[in-house]
């Protein structure tokens, strides 16, 4: 059957609603923005609360009969070469428990790249479901994780061939991708799916010379945050299903589980709208995109100090398989200064926000919304920081432990060193303890400590330094980090 992607299920409803002139006498209470607050309206507009309405009994009758949120889905599903696409307006922190859930069950084993978001971490604690960790392929020289090898899953099913399925990161926020060819095959080959965290990817369907999206690759869900490198809303998010490994009954049970009973329909029409966008323009958007980041990329490359991550810097033996350039990943250890100083100067002197930090990095995303009027204030702006960066030096050194170093023994179940007995010591003495908490540098949200690892000191030593350096861990139960939550020396 035809596919029309002129059509926005979504913003057409909404369109009629305001057309018809309904008169609520429901949620929300603000009743199409009359009685929200004046000053209110008048930094956010009339129109977010126009488009404020409940998803069933307003934008759909009280039994969703007209199939407004279905037929969007279904069309987002096509755009993308899926066979199921679910909606989520509580962004793909909840989108990758959903699918986690729909993998496997507490006390089971799920397969897990290191390099997992803080979510998926979460996940774990809520589910109880038993991570097998998989290394992530470390370049020891810049410090970086990429994500694991189709090899290493095989090898990790091998040992452990009670495991229930995998979850891979790819792209990473870096950029860096993985052969997820090479590992759907094999977690096929033993009749288990695979879960691709694509949040970072939402636009790769929509150019050939991007990397190989999830769904052609044969994973069996993906996760997907529309809001970071396409044109919805923060929190808009989906998810993707093909195959039979897992049935669309049982990833919408445990979506359903998760999710709010009050989704808002703003969010689905960013979905709804970016999904037509991108079905009619994409590759001409996605098109140029590429193009303007080439062009910022070999301009950065002239900046003394300066450097942007490229292929021959994440791809080849033991790296990434390969790279989405839009993230532009810009290292200015050259300059002397961390990514967190250099972040915060551009904020505070040229208003310019960076979407990740590290040590020794930054990252200037480059996107459809870009042109060359963007790209030009990026550019200006970061050769003013090559150039006050003598003045910002020196600064706070961050110890980023080796990969060897890096890794801690999971002694425990997240879920059962979050939840059970637990005490808070110095971080002084907290070598040889086990975790009680998380502790995630933010961003990109890839957690440092996880519930029920034995802390080692090259660790303890990373946050510290990291810290005092200026970067973020939002999640740490002493954001001072003089004390860290470990699970009580009698609680077996």
């Amino acid at each position: 059957m035809a596919v029309d992607h002129t059509r926005a299920p979504v913003l057409e409803a909404l369109a009629d609603y305001r057309r018809r002139g309904r008169l609520s006498f429901a949620p929300p209470g603000h009743k199409q923005a009359r009685g929200a607050d004046p000053a209110v309206r008048e930094v956010l507009g009339d129109a977010v609360f126009l488009g404020d309405v409940l998803a069933s009994g307003g934008l759909d009758d009280r039994l969703s009969r007209g199939r407004v949120l279905q037929r969007a889905q279904e069309l987002m599903a096509d755009a993308v070469h899926a066979e199921h696409t679910f909606f989520s307006t509580c962004g793909s922190s909840l989108s990758v428990k959903a699918a986690m859930l729909a993998v496997a069950s507490p006390h089971e084993k799920l397969l897990i790249g290191r390099d997992a978001h803080k979510s998926v971490v979460s996940g774990l604690i809520l589910s109880g479901i038993e991570p097998v960790w998989i290394e992530p392929r470390w370049d020891a020289e810049r410090r970086l994780a990429h994500p694991p090898s189709a090899g290493e899953f095989e090898q990790a099913f091998d040992a452990q061939p009670d495991a229930k399925g995998a979850l891979i990161t790819s792209p990473t926020p870096y950029g860096a991708c993985a052969d997820l060819r090479a590992v759907a095959e094999v977690c096929h080959r033993r009749s288990v799916p695979l879960i691709v965290d694509e949040a970072w990817g939402a636009h790769l369907p929509f150019h050939p010379d991007l990397p190989s999206w999830a769904m052609d690759a044969g994973a069996d869900i993906c996760v997907t945050s529309i809001h970071k490198m396409g044109s919805g809303l923060e929190q808009g998010s989906v998810f993707h299903l093909q195959g039979d490994l897992v049935t669309p009954a049982l990833l919408g049970m445990r979506a359903d589980l998760l999710g709010t009973t009050s989704p808002s329909v703003l969010l689905y029409a960013g979905l709804d709208g970016w999904r037509r966008q991108m079905a009619l323009h994409g590759k001409e958007l996605m098109g140029a995109a590429l193009d303007l980041a080439a062009e910022v990329r070999a301009a950065i490359e002239k900046i003394d100090g300066m450097h942007v991550d490229d292929r021959d810097d994440f791809c080849g033996p033991g790296l990434a398989d390969d790279l989405d350039p839009l993230p532009g990943v810009i290292d200015i250890e050259a300059l002397g200064i961390t990514g967190y100083r250099a972040a915060d100067w551009l904020r505070e002197h040229k208003s310019i926000d960076c979407h990740l930090t590290d040590h020794r990095r930054i990252g200037a995303q480059i996107t459809h919304a870009d042109d060359h009027e963007t790209a030009a204030e990026l550019l200006a702006a970061l050769k003013d920081l090559a150039r006050a960066a003598p003045e910002l030096r020196p600064g706070p050194r961050v110890e980023v432990p080796l990969p060897s170093e890096l890794r801690m023994v999971q002694a425990r179940l997240p879920r059962d060193a979050f939840f059970g007995p637990a005490e808070s010591v110095p971080v002084s003495e907290a070598a040889g303890r086990i975790a009680a908490e998380m502790i995630t540098p933010y961003p990109p949200g890839i957690p440092a400590v996880l519930p029920g690892e034995r802390l080692t000191e090259p660790v303890l030593r990373y946050l510290r330094t990291g810290l005092d350096a200026g970067m973020n861990v939002p999640d740490a139960s002493d954001p001072a980090l003089k004390t860290i939550r470990v699970v009580t020396r009698d609680s077996g």
